[in-house]
């Protein structure tokens, strides 16, 4: 029994090892069906390279496609960050509606044309009828899919197409998001200004990226007076040969300043043979835009070996947290699918693409249309795939909900104007040791700073070299190349330029020669070598303005002698600092104006001055006979004596003592001041007669230009120079100018009266009055000029520094011993100008003399006038106020014409107080008849038979006769005074 209990057991627990086997096998199965099913979903329902990690069953989907160069590591970092940007954008965003699929397709082409974009664009709007399309990378190729997105009406949104020659507004369905290369040239030209350079080579592309930048860049540089003397283009393809060839013509030339425009692959391999040409050394600058400025963090050391000290500029991406981590992620996702890759930062463009695939989400979102169709076209029998390209009925508004997105993205503030992504900081970033350093930032209010929105200066910058010390971005060319100095050949005036020796193979000589060889030894490196524009015989090959004009032609690299600075020449060159003296003159004879004739003698004084002169003499002598009148017998008489002793008295003063005996006080004064007016008149007049008689008065012939105009004169001047233009100016007629070459027959000219007068510049004339002294001399004003200065082709980086070294020469000792050998003779004035009234004496030169005399005359007048009036103030208080002006003055003219006698004049005072008591004792017999009004009546009486009609002749006769009795009896008539005497003491 147990043995069967046994195998019971036995059987059954086989049966229950069979079951579970078989329903493990079933699992199995089961396990494996699932999986198949799961297995053969359809792949399109995930996104190509991303997607919505959860996906919604009633999400839109919007085909996007994206046209990149995978080859080049810009189209491989730009496709992981747009990758990331599609998982980001909805893992932030879960509960959109809309999905983003992207397509990409490469570009590239093995001829590196654009079909390879084009033949991309046309695949994708006709099979995969996408809605947008990101990119392609280069410019040229997105001139071909813009075309198909405007006949489309897809959205094309380019994140590295930068030249200004795409423009956005010409073609309405294409977006920029990115930075205008246009924008990058003014941080440019604010470099090239801060560190003063003048002359600035670009070195570009020869293609639509590089030659789309270049007229925004001249018209930059040309703002701030910055010179492009050579453009150097080079195309993509173009082998190390003929890079090395274009380095080697930028080598051998003066400017040291270059600004680089190229793509990574043709900049990497310019700097490369640039380096071994030793460019990248001590006085070189390169200045990178930053379409090449990331070459560094792409390429690393291998680039910054041969970049070490150039200065690039970049769009400033301001480092935030989230900039931060997602950089982290991308370096590690990038790394795991390109191992071999080191680069660390995805750089611009990356964080540009990503912003890009952003913004397109966004857009679509806010559309929120499920009509993603697009129209039929009529297109006829063509069998072409562009013509089969169809019309997209939301690219309208997808665009226009692009245009308007705005957000804080990865590389800053995404906002689109005028189609493009606008532009606002740059960074400013100088290649040192593996990488790039921050030197400084621009930004439009501030320009360049040291700090963000700050206004400091620029960090310290390593130059090329390794230098810190700015470069002065021009040098002398080196491989044995000189500069070719142009010299003119004339045959006067060789103490400026002489060029006989230079055609015995020799240096030429003269003052602006060793002028020139003084400031090049202040110059390093200086090479250089003189070539006469003329010939061994002496002749010019064209006038100074020929001369200058080889310059700009290029024949000569400078012009050196006797170049005057004058405006049209400047229109060709750039002049140095003058180092002459500057201005023209007019040159005429001198002769002596002096004629020693008959009436010499009158030269001395002017005619105001004889007027003047006469005038007070006059007067003096009438108020001396007013003062003496009265007391002395010499100044009285009849009228005529009296009139010939006041013209005797006084004339007779100037030239010896006069024989009238002066009495009165009041007239010596007068006499005195007068004759020590009569002596420095008399001086002078002597020392002005002597020096017209015994000296020599030269004088000019010509004293102003208009008198050569009016007589119609011959005028010379100098032969090549600028002179015909400054006399036609001033209105001279052509026919009467005549060409002179040399002093010598600047001498004949003006002695044989050919010409009135020469008209040059004061070097010119220095020379020639140093020659012929004495016989000539300079007058009227001096017309400006500028000098002699030295001509350099325009923007020459050799102007400024030639101009300090003149300067420094004109303040040194050693310029006074070149003009000591140029001006040996320095006692000729070149302004020797004379008046030929200016050994005359004026009135204006005694006004202070006779303004003494006349106030001492006046002033003893009025004196003794006064005196008169108080003396006889009983007198002019008793004067019938019936009687007329004329007859009163009458009256005092008889009174004051009374002689007095010296005792009577000196004890006036007294006399009238005896007069006055006398009046008064006799008042009661006399009655109403008082001693002033007896006085009155005689006088009266007098006056009354003076003026009585000649018919009665009884009564003349009666005074004829009385008169003769008292002149019997005193030969003088009585005084006043004694008429007052007599009447007081008869009482009658």
């Amino acid at each position: 029994m147990r043995l069967a209990r046994s195998q019971k057991l036995d059987s059954i627990s086989k049966m229950e090892r069979e079951r579970s086997r078989t329903q493990l096998h079933l699992l199995q199965c089961l396990f494996l069906l699932f999986l198949f099913f799961f297995c053969s979903l359809p792949l399109s329902s995930f996104a190509q390279g991303g997607g919505s990690r959860n996906p919604r069953s009633r999400s839109v989907r919007l085909e996007v496609g994206v046209i990149l160069d995978t080859k080049s590591l810009i189209g491989n970092i730009s496709w992981s960050c747009m990758r990331m940007a599609v998982d980001d954008f909805y893992a932030a965003n879960p509960g959109y509606t809309t999905r983003l699929s992207l397509h990409l397709r490469d570009a590239g082409s093995a001829n590196g044309d654009s079909f390879g974009a084009a033949s991309a664009a046309v695949d994708l709007l006709k099979n995969v009828k996408v809605q947008a399309i990101i990119g392609p990378q280069t410019s040229s190729e997105v001139k071909f899919v813009m075309e198909l997105g405007d006949e489309a009406r897809v959205p094309v949104i380019s994140f590295s197409a930068k030249s200004p020659s795409v423009s956005t507004t010409e073609n309405p369905y294409f977006i920029r998001a990115a930075f205008n290369d246009s924008t990058q040239v003014e941080v440019i030209a604010s470099l090239v200004n801060e560190f003063n350079w003048k002359q600035v080579v670009p070195v570009y592309g020869d293609n639509e990226y590089g030659n789309g930048i270049l007229p925004y860049l001249i018209d930059a540089l040309q703002e701030i007076d910055v010179s492009i003397p050579y453009r150097s283009r080079i195309r993509p393809p173009a082998t190390k040969d003929q890079i090395l060839k274009e380095l080697t013509k930028l080598k051998s030339m003066q400017t040291r300043v270059f600004v680089a425009h190229l793509t990574y692959d043709l900049g990497l391999r310019l700097f490369q043979i640039a380096d071994e040409e030793g460019m990248l050394e001590e006085g070189y600058v390169w200045i990178i835009t930053y379409g090449f400025t990331d070459v560094v963090d792409l390429m690393g050391s291998l680039a910054a070996n041969v970049m070490q000290g150039v200065v690039g500029v970049k769009p400033f991406v301001n480092m935030t947290n989230k900039l931060r981590e997602f950089k982290q992620r991308w370096r590690n996702k990038f790394r795991i699918e390109n191992p071999d890759a080191k680069i660390d930062d995805p750089t611009v463009f990356g964080l540009w693409a990503y912003d890009t695939v952003w913004a397109l989400a966004l857009a679509t979102e806010k559309v929120k249309s499920s009509d993603f169709t697009f129209e039929e076209l009529d297109i006829g029998n063509s069998s072409t795939d562009i013509a089969s390209v169809r019309i997209s009925s939301l690219g309208p508004d997808l665009l226009r909900s692009i245009q308007s997105t705005e957000f804080d993205g990865m590389a800053g503030k995404f906002r689109l104007v005028g189609g493009q992504l606008q532009s606002e900081i740059f960074e400013i970033v100088n290649v040192v040791g593996n990488g790039q350093r921050s030197v400084g930032f621009w930004s439009p209010p501030h320009n360049i700073s040291g700090k963000r929105n700050s206004t400091n200066k620029l960090d310290a910058v390593k130059w090329p070299g390794g230098t810190e010390v700015v470069p002065k971005g021009w040098e002398w060319p080196i491989r044995g190349k000189t500069l070719s100095i142009g010299v003119p050949v004339k045959p006067g005036f060789s103490e400026f330029i002489d060029t006989e020796d230079l055609f015995k193979h020799k240096r030429p000589t003269g003052y602006c020669i060793e002028v020139f060889e003084t400031v090049m030894k202040e110059l390093p490196h200086a090479s250089y070598e003189y070539s006469a524009y003329g010939d061994s015989e002496g002749r010019s090959n064209g006038t100074y303005d020929d001369l200058v004009y080889q310059v700009f032609l290029q024949k000569y690299d400078a012009v050196v002698g006797d170049i005057t600075i004058i405006a049209n020449r400047s229109l060709y060159v750039d002049f140095t600092q003058p180092y002459t003296e500057s201005g023209v003159r007019m040159l005429v004879p001198i002769k002596d104006q002096r004629q020693k004739g008959a009436w010499t003698f009158l030269q001395p004084l002017t005619t105001e001055l004889w007027l003047g002169s006469g005038a007070f003499i006059i007067f003096t002598g009438f108020v001396v006979w007013v003062l003496e009148h009265r007391i002395n017998e010499d100044f009285r008489g009849p009228p005529t004596e009296q009139l010939g002793t006041i013209m005797y008295f006084s004339f007779s003063t100037l030239v010896f003592a006069h024989r009238e005996m002066i009495l009165n006080n009041l007239s010596r004064i007068v006499v005195i001041v007068w004759l020590f007016v009569v002596l420095i008149l008399q001086s002078s007049y002597t020392a002005s007669l002597t020096s017209m008689l015994t000296v020599e008065q030269l004088q000019a012939t010509i004293t102003d230009a208009n008198d050569l105009l009016k007589n119609g004169d011959y005028v010379g001047y100098l032969n090549d120079s600028f002179m015909p233009s400054l006399l036609k100016r001033m209105s001279f007629n052509e026919s009467k100018l005549i060409a002179l070459s040399s002093p010598e027959q600047y001498y004949e000219a003006l002695t044989s009266g050919r010409v009135a007068a020469i008209f040059d510049e004061i070097p010119y004339l220095r020379i020639f009055l140093n020659k012929y002294c004495g016989k000539f001399t300079t007058v009227g004003p001096t017309y400006r000029a500028d000098g002699f200065g030295f001509a350099f082709p325009k923007g020459s980086p050799l102007v400024p520094e030639v101009s300090r070294a003149i300067l420094k020469l004109l303040e040194s000792d050693k310029m006074v011993e070149i003009e000591r050998k140029l001006y040996r003779n320095w006692s000729c004035s070149l302004y020797e100008e004379n008046d030929t009234n200016s050994s005359s004496l004026t009135l204006r030169s005694f006004s202070g003399l006779f303004l003494i005399t006349g106030v001492a005359s006046i002033a003893a007048l009025l004196m003794h006038v006064a005196y008169f009036f108080y003396t006889n103030r009983e007198f002019l208080r008793n004067l019938d106020a019936n009687n007329s002006a004329r007859k009163n003055l009458i009256l005092l003219a008889k009174l004051y014409d009374q002689m007095k006698t010296p005792n009577q004049g000196n004890s006036i005072e007294k006399y009238d107080e005896r007069v006055v008591g006398d009046m008064e004792a006799a008042a009661a017999p006399i009655g109403q008849n008082t001693p002033s009004s007896i006085s009155i009546h005689v006088v009266e009486e007098t006056f009354e038979s003076e003026v009585e009609d000649e018919g009665c002749e009884d009564s003349e006769e009666e005074e004829e006769t009385s008169g003769r009795e008292i002149s019997r009896q005193n030969p003088d008539p009585p005084s006043f005074a004694d008429m007052l005497i007599e009447r007081n003491q008869t009482g009658s």
